[in-house]
C-alpha cells in the first residue's frame, strides 16, 4: 500500500471520528488495521515531530485552532499520605486527617 494512501485513511479515520475497523475498503485506503499499523510505525520513527517542526519553521500551523488532549497522562487521585490538608507534614503523635472524599454517603 502506497504510503500517500495510507496517510489519506489515516486522516480519513481521524477526522471522521471512526473506529480503525469501519474504513471503507472502498475509498481504496487499505484496511483499518494497515493504516493504524502505518500510523505507528510513523510516530514510533518521529515522522510527525519532524513534520510539526518542518511545518512550523514554515510558518503553516495555525496554533488558535490547536487542541491539547491529556487523555493519556495519569491523574493522581489523591496527594502524598503523609501530609494534612494543609501540605504540612503531621507534628509528632498527631495523625493525618482523615481523607473525607472517599467516604461513602
Amino acid at each position: 500500500m502506497a504510503d500517500r494512501l495510507c496517510l489519506q485513511g489515516i486522516l480519513y479515520v481521524l477526522y471522521d471520528d471512526i473506529a480503525w475497523q469501519l474504513l471503507p475498503l472502498e475509498l481504496g485506503f487499505g484496511s483499518g488495521q494497515t493504516c493504524w499499523r502505518r500510523l505507528d510505525r510513523w510516530q514510533q520513527a518521529g515522522v510527525f515531530g519532524q513534520l510539526h517542526c518542518i511545518l512550523n519553521a514554515a510558518g503553516e500551523l495555525d496554533w488558535s485552532r490547536a487542541c491539547v488532549d491529556s487523555s493519556h497522562i495519569r491523574v493522581k487521585k489523591r496527594g502524598r499520605r503523609d501530609r494534612s490538608v494543609t501540605g504540612r507534614r503531621p507534628e509528632n503523635g498527631q495523625q493525618t486527617p482523615p481523607d473525607l472524599s472517599r467516604a461513602s454517603v
